[in-house]
């Protein structure tokens, strides 16, 4: 049976982001769940070191989540938001509203992160034209961001990999430097900050009359490669969207809910964003639901009579899911009642010090990490930041290793990912990162031998 579900696997399915040849080459399907651990079809054991694509809070099988699923399928498994709401739909909208920033007063539901960010976008666009100001049209995108799939949030995305054989379909958009501290010239990441609020500040005098918003993730930059924002820069890029008359998104898909040390990860800095997209960890990552908050001043813009045209017409099926919405809440409730937040943020203290013990290895560039959020860049050279030949994939190959040795995680080109599930014991911490140290002492050893 086992072999049948790998064959029907590699006959069938097209993975996301994964270059089937190297799935065929290393199949792997998971079958059961349970705490920080999951199980693949032969019954091996791993630790799910990437949160299940940076997701999971609780672990696998959380019995009060599970129970909150059931419960609600007594009751109805979805109905339409479309014209109307449900029970727990309306039930997690307040909940939200009380973990969220303070000028954010709404919620508008999705079903994922690209599309919560999409309906950011399209609120920020209609907006001005609401008010009567069309002429302000075009978005700023930072550097190396990401912010899904969708056209739209791929538009405001700046990762070359990802992004440009899809440039035809895309509309354009400004781009504005981020600081990388590590790759930077004077690695000072007050000099960096500076550098780039200026340089975003000159954009803005000169286009602001035609931009609508700039996208940005909060604090992290996830799929750049953990890029940790400097102190003060997010604030910053606040103060001159507030200067220059143009909306903030945030995006908080991946940073929210915990992940960070904070319910949100502008918290750190205490930024009130105009929308805001958040994901993931919303459900404790059981159930595909996503928000797309904003502020009371957005939501009237588009308030008036229906012949008026200012409705936004935008709804997906499953929107308000009513599964979801009940997991959420309680999610939520468990939160609040297991202080998982106050838990991250003591837990993290734990977790720098366990990676500081990577710090030493020769291969081990930079070690870059804000509460559960985690990149080790590798590098060929620990001196000159040379990176490794991009043909040796090594990054890849340290992932297989670890799963060889029993985690789960994916890297972004040369830098590992580990985002843990935030209810990781500090022996389960060490256990995992025990693993990583092992499999990049052991692939970049038999990669540098190989170039002797």
């Amino acid at each position: 049976m086992t072999k049948e579900l790998i064959e029907k696997s590699k006959k069938h399915l097209w993975l996301p982001f994964t270059q089937m040849k190297d799935y065929d080459e290393n199949p792997l399907i998971i079958e059961s769940g349970n705490g920080i651990k999951v199980k693949d079809i032969y019954g091996k054991e791993y630790y799910d070191g990437f949160s299940s694509v940076w997701l999971n809070v609780h672990g696998h099988r959380k019995k009060e989540l599970d129970n909150a699923i059931k419960k609600q399928l007594e009751k109805i498994a979805h109905s339409t938001l479309l014209g109307m709401t449900n029970v727990p739909a309306t039930e997690l909208a307040e909940k939200l509203i009380e973990i969220t920033p303070e000028k954010l007063t709404r919620v508008f539901y999705s079903d994922s992160g690209a599309e919560a960010m999409e309906i950011a976008l399209k609120m920020a666009f209609q907006y001005w034209k609401n008010i009567g100001k069309p002429e302000k049209k075009k978005f700023i995108a930072m550097q190396n961001g990401y912010h899904g799939d969708t056209i739209g949030a791929v538009s405001v995305g700046s990762i070359d990999l990802y992004h440009h054989v899809y440039g035809p379909l895309m509309f354009e958009s400004f781009k504005s430097p981020i600081p990388y501290v590590y790759h930077s010239e004077s690695g000072d990441p007050a000099q960096c900050r500076d550098e780039c609020l200026v340089a975003l500040e000159q954009l803005l005098i000169k286009n602001h009359q035609e931009i609508a918003a700039l996208s940005i993730e909060s604090m992290v930059q996830g799929a750049a490669g953990m890029i940790i924002m400097p102190e003060g820069f997010l604030a910053g890029v606040r103060e001159l969207c507030t200067k220059y008359d143009v909306l903030m998104i945030v995006d908080e898909v991946a940073t929210g809910f915990g992940r960070t040390g904070k319910m949100f990860a502008c918290e750190h800095e205490g930024v009130q964003p105009d929308l805001m997209a958040a994901g993931k960890g919303i459900t404790g990552g059981y159930l595909p639901i996503a928000a797309t908050f904003t502020t009371e001043e957005i939501y009237m813009a588009f308030y008036d009579d229906y012949e008026k045209l200012k409705t936004l017409f935008h709804g997906h099926s499953y929107t308000g899911n009513q599964l979801g919405c009940a997991v959420a809440i309680e999610n939520l409730r468990l939160f609040e009642c297991e202080k998982i937040v106050e838990q991250v943020a003591e837990k993290a203290e734990d977790l720098q010090l366990l990676l500081h013990e990577l710090q030493p290895l020769p291969h081990v560039g930079d070690i870059r990490k804000l509460g559960f959020m985690c990149g080790i860049e590798l590098v060929h050279s620990k001196e000159t930041k040379e990176a490794f030949s991009a043909k040796k994939r090594v990054g890849y190959h340290v992932t297989l290793k670890m799963r060889e040795l029993g985690m789960l995680t994916r890297p972004l080109g040369d830098v590992i990912v580990f985002m843990p599930p935030l209810v990781s014991t500090r022996e389960e911490l060490k256990e995992m990162v025990a693993i990583m140290k092992e499999a990049i002492i052991e692939v970049t050893n038999e990669v540098t031998r190989a170039e002797v």
